[in-house]
């Protein structure tokens, strides 16, 4: 045990993590994996010894190393005199960040859409969106009407509404997609909408979404939100960086 960690068991799920990242293994559920056609043909071989270097010539880890995406490998190998201890700890932070939002995303694209549509409604409760949570329930998945998944109030009066799109995909959002959001929005006289998904979306259709005011949240939005506002997520461990109160040794205060 190392602060009160599992060691082995740590390591082995940031294992599980760069194999993931890989190419070489995917998650079937929660708790279950199984290697990828990648993985089955990955020659053990000829390597005499593991290690992260022989991940490195797969296109998939090299990304999730990149440093221009401010992601370095968790054993940190740097000179002392190229980064500070703080850079460190934040790039660090970084990694953590992004790996716990691959997780969430794989996750929730593993769940049934209904499940999707309960998600969207505590994402936004928690927000601040929808007034009490049951309102939001009743409005999220109700509606069926032409493309909007349901309608939710922007404040607790219920003086605007927002019209939503949830869709748990894997495919990316196209701008027919977002044209028929359009219609649908058009139907209702509605001024406002948000366009939920797991996936990612288009460079059209981010286009045509800005000339008519939608907002868009694609996975790795919607995870952040997820992590921001605490939600399918918990405090594992924190930590305080202390600095030197100049005030409190100004002799002329006293």
């Amino acid at each position: 045990m190392q602060n009160g960690k599992n060691l082995i068991k740590y390591r082995f799920q940031w294992a599980k993590t760069y194999l993931k990242k890989a190419g070489l293994l995917e998650y079937t559920s929660p708790s279950n994996f199984t290697l990828t056609s990648l993985g089955q043909n990955f020659n053990l071989a000829r390597i005499e010894k593991f290690s992260t270097k022989n991940l490195s010539e797969f296109e998939g880890f090299k990304e999730f190393r990149n440093p221009t995406h401010l992601l370095i490998n968790a054993v940190v190998e740097v000179e002392q005199d190229e980064d500070l201890p703080e850079e460190i700890i934040d790039k660090n932070s970084k990694l953590l960040s992004e790996s716990l939002k691959s997780d969430l995303l794989t996750l929730v694209k593993n769940k049934s859409p209904s499940f999707f549509e309960r998600l969207v409604v505590d994402l936004l409760v928690a927000m601040g969106y929808g007034g009490s949570h049951q309102d939001a329930a009743q409005a999220i998945g109700k509606t069926n009407d032409g493309g909007i998944d349901g309608v939710i109030s922007e404040d607790r009066l219920g003086l605007d509404k927002i019209y939503i799109q949830a869709k748990r995909w894997e495919n990316t959002v196209g701008r027919p997609d977002i044209q028929q959001f359009k219609g649908a929005l058009a139907d209702q006289v509605a001024k406002k909408g948000v366009f939920i998904t797991t996936s990612n979306f288009s460079k059209e259709a981010i286009e045509s979404a800005k000339k008519s005011g939608i907002v868009l949240i694609d996975g790795d939005k919607l995870t952040s939100l997820m992590i921001e506002f605490g939600l399918g997520v918990q405090v594992e461990r924190s930590f305080h960086i202390y600095k030197i109160d100049q005030d409190r040794f100004d002799e002329d205060n006293y």
